[in-house]
């Protein structure tokens, strides 16, 4: 079982940066790759990032590549997303989840927070 807890949201600026961070409980957290995904309003939750178990490895979806970092903390048992240049398109709340099986960016995962809301005004 694993407990995530986000945080790390607000209201920003188009422009403006944002780190979010999702902590984890469980001793077992470094054998998770784990993942961001956002959901707007009347749209369907999407894959934003993800970063392998150990951190050596990380993936983005086209609209946040080149703009976010994700990376993550074993030791902390801690996942950050740095968000730079924000857009008003980025709005939407923002979840952390641990990978299950399948494709990092379109699998199964098999836990998630109760999510972080992420606002940019124009």
């Amino acid at each position: 079982q694993v407990q995530l807890v986000e945080s790390g949201g607000g209201l920003v600026q188009a422009g403006g940066s944002l780190r979010l961070s999702c902590a984890a409980s469980g001793r077992t957290f470094s054998n998770y790759a784990m993942g961001w995904f956002r959901q707007a309003p009347g749209k369907e939750r999407e894959f934003v990032a993800a970063v392998s178990g150990s951190g050596a490895s990380t993936y983005y979806a086209g609209s946040v590549k080149g703009r976010s970092t994700m990376s993550r903390d074993n030791a902390k048992n801690t996942v950050y997303l740095q968000m730079n240049s924000l857009k008003p398109e980025d709005t939407a709340v923002y979840y952390c989840a641990a990978h299950a099986r399948g494709p990092i960016t379109s699998g199964s995962y098999a836990y998630w927070g109760q999510g972080t809301q992420v606002t940019v005004s124009s």
